[in-house]
């Protein structure tokens, strides 16, 4: 079965991977887990109480087929989490790696946008991660997938969920029908 792992931290933005994890587990019976820092329950910008499935420290590369950080301020904090070895070790194995909003800023610290497109909520969010990707950053209002990274803007919460489940091998009509469905606001009509 494929699995999702999705990280939240104290404060994190719920409406970023809300959508991507009831429908892949819904629709797709996706399995769905979560982790925060200490394996402790986090609140959420809105206020919604998450008790996760596991720490970070407890989550092995060999369990999931994707392992997402959803944003939260705490990731412009210092005391932000350190996921770089988690994040590389999953990249390393080929599975993918996905963050939105400022969740993007832990795949820069990690190193793994230095060398494939991605996108965040704009350039100058991530010079001060340390990382070296600037020629392949792309300004997009849509996530963006290259070799099974995943990076979105925290205002791109639909084409998140379909660049995963895309990476996922999960891209089909149905796939095409939620994502026209969730999106149908944003058209010009």
């Amino acid at each position: 079965m494929t699995r999702i792992v999705t990280i939240l931290t104290p404060g994190f933005a719920d409406w970023e991977t809300a959508l991507l994890n009831a429908g892949a587990r819904e629709y797709y019976r996706v399995e769905t887990r979560f982790a925060s820092p200490d394996g402790e329950m986090v609140t959420s910008a809105g206020g919604l109480q998450v008790v996760p499935h596991m720490s970070v420290g407890d989550i092995s590369v060999d369990d999931f087929d994707a392992l997402l950080v959803n944003g939260g301020t705490v990731w412009q904090t210092p005391g932000a989490p350190d996921l770089g070895p988690l994040l590389r070790s999953a990249q390393a194995a080929g599975k993918t790696v996905g963050g939105i909003c400022d969740g993007v800023l832990a795949l820069a610290r990690a190193g793994l946008l230095d060398n494939v497109r991605h996108t965040a909520n704009g350039p100058e969010s991530l010079p001060d991660t340390g990382y070296s990707g600037g020629n392949y950053y792309i300004g997009s209002p849509r996530a963006v997938l290259d070799r099974r990274i995943v990076t979105a803007p925290g205002t791109a919460p639909v084409s998140f969920m379909g660049a995963v489940l895309e990476s996922l091998g999960l891209r089909n009509g149905d796939l095409d029908f939620y994502l026209g469905l969730y999106a149908a606001e944003h058209q010009a009509g």
